[in-house]
């Protein structure tokens, strides 16, 4: 068995995430406690109680997500289960980085709160908009953005899996998109509920201040290899870590290429890490051969450690 981590990012996040492990495993506590700490105000009643709509801020979601995500990896290896890769999501990718000893919880927990702040600060409200295209092939997604474009930005956002992709960018220039991506052959175009266009070059202004604050944090090279979301390439060296952090904020997130680099890497057991089960949906629609496991809560964690006992013990 050759296991990966796989750690989610914006979207997962509901109120009362992470209060199981904290209440049952004493690692995932002391990763609440010390992210409270760094905050300066109680990040871990936000994510246990709410309430929804300040959850929902992406300054607060994306702390809280990083947060209970490490807080699982911990009790996973509170279990002795450590992975041989990891990989994130956009946000993600932090947790990621967090668990293969690259970033300090209190460094990467402070970091991506400021990302939130400057991903929210470079566009205002209402300006940006994304959208999920499904059933229509990537090559059509990229024309119709180069159509709808205009003067205006519009390009894909996330690459999720066959048959779905997200794209971002000006509200205008998304929907003329959306529209002719469902004029050439779309099963739908869903306008997504989220507060600025992530991953478009609207947010060079964001990824600008984030490089700023992230060159005065240190970095160490990772314990196990990262495939990194922006290039879906494996990553070995604390210089290429930092990088990636900062090209992702405008870049397109290659989940999908990630995944499939995984698995010619040799890694056959997947397990998500975190809040919600929407990337090991995506992981089995990318390869139906491999194994996906997750750990959100403690039902989940006895679940996962079980079962991967019992593949090492076969």
């Amino acid at each position: 068995m050759t296991l990966a981590f796989v750690f989610p990012g914006q979207g997962s996040q509901k109120v009362g995430m992470g209060r199981s492990l904290h209440d049952a495993v004493p690692e995932s506590r002391a990763v609440f406690d010390e992210a409270d700490g760094a905050l300066g105000f109680p990040l871990s009643r936000l994510c246990f109680e709410g309430p929804e709509d300040q959850l929902q801020l992406t300054a607060n979601t994306q702390p809280a997500i990083l947060a209970t995500s490490v807080a699982a990896a911990r009790a996973l290896a509170a279990r002795g289960v450590e992975p041989q890769w990891v990989v994130g999501h956009s946000l993600g990718e932090y947790s990621a980085l967090v668990a293969a000893g690259v970033l300090s919880l209190r460094d990467a927990v402070v970091a991506v709160r400021r990302r939130g702040q400057y991903m929210q600060e470079a566009v205002p409200v209402g300006e940006g908009a994304m959208a999920a295209i499904l059933a229509l092939d990537l090559a059509a997604i990229e024309q119709a953005c180069r159509e709808a474009a205009q003067g205006q930005v519009v390009s894909p956002a996330n690459i999720n899996s066959p048959g779905q992709v997200v794209i971002a960018g000006h509200a205008a220039a998304v929907d003329r998109a959306s529209e002719l991506c469902k004029k050439a052959g779309a099963k739908r175009a869903l306008r997504l509920p989220v507060s600025a266009p992530f991953h478009c070059a609207l947010m060079k202004p964001a990824q600008e201040r984030l490089s700023r604050d992230l060159e005065g944090i240190t970095f160490s090279a990772p314990s196990v290899p990262l495939v990194n979301n922006v290039d879906a390439t494996v990553v070995r060296s604390a210089e290429a870590c930092r990088d990636g952090l900062v090209r992702q904020v405008s870049g397109t997130v290659r989940w999908q290429e990630s995944v499939e680099r995984l698995v010619r890497e040799g890694v056959d057991t997947f397990v998500e890490v975190g809040p919600g089960t929407v990337l090991a949906g995506l992981v089995k629609k990318i390869d139906k051969s491999v194994r996906v496991l997750n750990v959100e809560d403690s039902a989940s964690l006895e679940a996962t450690a079980s079962a991967l006992q019992e593949t090492r013990t076969a």
